[in-house]
């Protein structure tokens, strides 16, 4: 990757000329919300793109990094089902048809519960760990790496900023 532009030199991006062409088509709206939202959408989109090449690398795909890292965090490396749900944001049909995939590929094995038979213990397996360990290094590595091209301030501020709307919108 080359070294970003500095903050302090004006420079141009594809949102900037996205808000300049609906100016001129509808010069009468406040376009300002594009300035921040329109940016988190498209740098969501590098953000996934790279972090499923790190993933692929890890012989993960990104949903099944998310659910083993859920599953790494706990002491034993175990949730329900109804808690890997609330962990990835994911119906519980989705994390049923994902569990499948990943028992099946060895990642992770499920029971069920003694005294109620409705709720579904994961737990990820030693090569379910494996996987989770190597991918989530090699993903502080890559991100590390693109975070010191930029002052230490202005990522702390940009996390501080990105935490007050996350809260917004997860309260």
């Amino acid at each position: 990757m080359t070294d970003p532009t500095p903050l302090d030199t004006p420079i141009r991006d594809e949102v900037d000329e996205v808000i300049a062409q609906w100016l001129v088509q509808r010069p009468e709206l406040d376009t300002d919300p594009l300035e921040v939202f329109s940016r988190l959408i498209r740098l969501t989109r590098h953000v996934e793109r790279m972090r499923k090449t790190v993933f692929a690398r890890n012989a993960l795909e990104s949903w099944e990094f998310d659910m083993l890292t859920a599953l790494r965090r706990q002491p034993d490396h175990t949730l329900t089902a109804g808690q890997l749900m609330k962990e990835t944001l994911v119906s519980s049909g989705t994390v049923t048809n994902r569990l499948d995939r990943m028992a099946r590929k060895g990642l992770l094995e499920r029971h069920t519960d003694e005294r109620d038979g409705r709720i579904v213990h994961v737990k990820a397996t030693a090569l379910g760990i494996e996987r989770a360990d190597a991918a989530f290094a090699d993903l502080l590595s890559v991100e590390a790496d693109i975070l010191t091209m930029f002052k230490l301030e202005d990522n702390a501020q940009a996390a501080a900023y990105m935490r007050r709307l996350l809260c917004y919108f997860e309260q």
